[in-house]
């Protein structure tokens, strides 16, 4: 079994860590997952920013609001006033289709391994669903 993932063919026993390079919070999770022995295939969120519908499949595995995909300590979150339309009632598809938009709208690191999606890196739970 295998889905598509932007540019990416993933195994279902695949893991697909999704980081900004340049994020102090992606270096650590990267670290964690090398010291750890987990391999993984490294995608780029600007230069492969996710799309819409990968964002609702990611939502729908997670379990978590549409909210949570969102970096909100960014810039471009604050500039395009994303919690004021969040707050104001958009919908979740305006929300996934708003974080297509540009990678540095979305949160990160995200890890999506079989049926497990784990947004931001929190060491236990990323121990829990990973080891």
């Amino acid at each position: 079994m295998s889905a598509r993932l932007g540019g990416v063919v993933l195994m279902a026993t695949e893991v697909l860590f999704i980081e900004y390079s340049k994020c102090s919070t992606c270096k650590k999770a990267k670290k964690w997952l090398d010291d750890h022995g987990v391999s993984y295939i490294d995608r780029h969120i600007v230069e492969d920013n996710p799309q819409a519908a990968e964002i609702a499949d990611w939502q729908e595995r997670s379990g978590l609001p549409v909210r949570r995909f969102f970096n909100t300590s960014g810039m471009k979150y604050r500039e395009l006033g994303v919690k004021a339309k969040l707050d104001a009632g958009m919908s979740d598809e305006d929300a996934r289709a708003l974080l297509a938009t540009d990678g540095m709208l979305v949160k990160r690191p995200i890890v999506v391994a079989g049926d497990t999606v784990l947004v931001g890196f929190r060491e236990a739970a990323w121990e829990a669903a990973l080891l």
